[in-house]
């Protein structure tokens, strides 16, 4: 053998090589590593379909949720609307009511008016018959003495009261 051959370098990659080789095979690296793959290769696998799971499920709570958003809005638009059908209603009454009291209120006060008017009638009528008889009553004692001057003025007031009231 030559000593040359231990001197090139490519000739210590070579046994290097055939070494690594040597020793890969005897602790069966290629088999560990295969089983290492396939190991992280299944892992993956459930992990992908774990996701496919969750995805499937969040699809289905998302476009479960839109649903009962969509539903909320609709409620809260029949809600809105009968609210407002209400609030209508309730303002219809609320300003029959008010017209009601207020027509009523003022035919009470158009009754306490024509009372009041018709008592104050009644007063000047009282009044006027008063003076009236005051009057009559200088005329007569001035022109009439004596019993027929009193009684004539007595029947006149007689008759004068009867008529007034």
């Amino acid at each position: 053998m030559n000593a040359s051959i231990f001197m090139d370098p490519e000739t210590w990659v070579a046994i290097a090589f055939v070494l690594f080789i040597g020793v890969v095979f005897y602790y069966q690296l290629p088999g560990r590593v295969v089983k290492a793959l396939d190991q992280r290769s299944a892992a993956i696998a459930r992990e992908l379909e774990e996701a496919r799971k969750l995805r499937a499920e969040a699809e289905s709570l998302l476009a479960d949720y839109k649903q009962r958003a969509e539903n909320a809005q609709a409620e809260a638009e029949q809600i809105i609307a009968q609210a407002e059908r209400e609030a209508s209603a309730y303002a219809k009454e609320s300003r029959a009511a008010l017209d009601e009291m207020i027509a009523r209120r003022l035919n009470v006060a158009e009754q306490k008016i024509k009372l009041e008017e018709e008592k104050a009638r009644k007063q000047i009528r009282a009044q006027a018959a008063e003076l009236a008889v005051a009057a009559a009553e200088q005329l007569i004692e001035q022109k009439m003495s004596g019993k027929v001057a009193e009684s004539t003025i007595a029947a006149s007031l007689d008759r004068i009261k009867k008529r007034l009231h």
